[in-house]
């Protein structure tokens, strides 16, 4: 009797045992991102003062960016608003902050920043929708950020005396913050978490585009029973912080934002006794040698300007590239800016999101169509950009010089402007041709030049292989129209401190 032969399996058959699990799988779809999920965003908001909100007053719409819809109704704080948050802040200063010991006070800073950590899905949520920048920005750099610089300045709280050696630190006061929105929450914590930990108590205005995060971040101060006081936020417009910063009550201002607005409030602060620093504008120089890992060069250039839509003060938006690698830099940056994706924000998937704001869309328009008028050669990859909502496509232009107003002055979103050096002395002083001074950046595999270089650029922060890299425990901040003071680090303490 013949044996049967056992039959052979095509190698695409699938197993008969596994038949039932397949139709099962296929009527199965994926779970929604967890960034997808909608967090919850009240209709309208008050002001947060002396621990509690209050009624919502006269409101302005926060818009969504990528889709040009309102999120809510936010409370435009009045100069009588702002009183009652400064005369708050001194009470809480005067009778129960400036009183506790350090290490209180750092107990309370740990319990916030590990509060941001557990809410770190909603705050990234809430920042990419009012803001417009990516989730996978906000999500894997700025909150973790956030958390850190709180629990950094936790660990400062009881350790002022050996921050200043041989001096004696005191808190100022009341602290008045303004803050912009390119990066909200993060600068909250760049300014809230060494002013707390020093001992002063704070009145915050974010910025009147991107109010929210800030506003579930005063909810985190409740859940951390942070007394009543300690910090308080007035949302609104140039009013509103204009009645901040020119209240009789604050001992210290803290300005981020533009050029301009800086100047306006260094005048008004002159002769009051104030302390003041600010955090400016940039035009930075990202220097490219011959030398430099080309292919890391090309990575640190598109981070260096297109990061965040390029609402970055810091962004590396004039690129210096040596004149015998200029050919192949621009033809890898032409192949990796047509790679970036332009879209939802939301999507973990996109690299480039929504312009904050149609105000600011239509700058970057003015000044991207003055450098073709003034004969730069402009590249934009072909990139569907939504019907809906404010966008831009990833920029450069090349064929330009000092004089272009592009290569002058600050666009503030996804434009590069890129010129050519021969030597390194051309490429110091190419660089080093601007009012600003914030940063820069420097490419080349020869440790000395680093140094060599980096010694002669007139920034507050020089970066080296590398581009937009922040940490809690370095200083940051500008010369000339850039501003002056530190944030972050020990000298990120001294602004909000007297020394005895």
């Amino acid at each position: 009797m013949k044996k049967a032969k056992t039959p052979v399996p095509h190698p695409n058959a699938v197993p008969h045992g596994s038949v039932h699990m397949l139709r099962l799988c296929e009527g199965l779809a994926y779970a929604p991102a967890p960034e997808t999920t909608p967090v919850k965003i009240d209709a309208t908001y008050g002001l947060f003062i002396d621990g509690a909100f209050t009624k919502p007053g006269r409101t302005f719409a926060t818009v969504n960016p990528a889709t040009e819809k309102t999120l809510a109704e936010v409370t435009a704080a009045t100069a009588s608003d702002v009183d009652r948050a400064v005369k708050a802040a001194r009470r809480a200063q005067e009778k129960v902050w400036g009183r506790l010991p350090g290490r209180e006070r750092g107990k309370y800073l740990y319990r916030i920043a590990r509060l941001i950590q557990e809410h770190a899905r909603e705050l990234a949520v809430l920042e990419t929708m009012d803001g417009g920048k990516t989730i996978k920005e906000s999500r894997d750099i700025d909150l973790p950020l956030v958390a850190a610089h709180f629990f950094y300045y936790a660990g400062w709280a009881d350790k002022l005396d050996y921050a200043f050696p041989g001096r004696k630190a005191r808190p100022l006061g009341v602290a008045g913050q303004v803050i912009p929105w390119n990066f909200p929450l993060l600068m909250a914590a760049w300014k809230l978490a060494p002013a707390l930990a020093a001992g002063n108590t704070c009145v915050l205005k974010p910025a009147e585009t991107t109010p929210l995060t800030a506003l579930h971040l005063a909810r985190i101060f409740q859940q951390a029973e942070l007394p009543p006081g300690v910090v308080n936020i007035v949302t609104g417009a140039g009013e509103t912080g204009a009645a901040l910063v020119n209240h009789p009550g604050i001992d210290k201002v803290a300005f981020t934002g533009s050029t301009e607005v800086g100047r306006r409030i260094a005048a008004s602060v002159a002769g009051t006794g104030k302390k003041l620093t600010l955090e400016l504008g940039g035009k930075a120089a990202n220097i490219v040698f011959e030398d430099a890992p080309i292919e890391q060069a090309v990575e640190g250039i598109v981070a260096g300007i297109y990061f965040n839509q390029g609402h970055v003060c810091c962004a590396g938006s004039r690129l210096l590239v040596q004149e015998s690698v200029f050919p192949e830099i621009i033809r890898r940056l032409r192949d990796r800016v047509s790679t970036l994706r332009v879209g939802d924000p939301l999507d973990k998937n996109t690299d480039i999101g929504a312009i904050n704001s149609r105000q600011q869309l239509e700058k970057i328009r003015e000044l991207v169509d003055s450098g073709v008028k003034e004969g730069a050669e402009l590249f934009q990859p072909r990139c569907r950009l939504p019907k809906a909502g404010y966008w831009f496509a990833p920029s450069f232009f090349t064929g330009v010089t000092a004089a272009h107003r592009i290569a002058r002055e600050e666009i503030f979103g996804p434009v590069l402007s890129v010129m050519t050096f021969r030597t390194p002395e051309e490429a110091i002083e190419r660089a080093n041709t601007t009012p600003y001074g914030l940063s820069a950046g420097v490419w080349t595999d020869k440790g000395s030049k680093i140094f060599k270089i980096a010694a002669k650029l007139r920034a507050g922060v020089v970066w080296a292989n590398t581009y937009n890299k922040f940490d809690p425990t370095s200083p940051f901040g500008g010369y000339k129209e850039s501003g002056f003071g530190r944030e972050g680090g020990v000298q990120g303490l001294l602004p909000y401190v007297s020394l005895e």
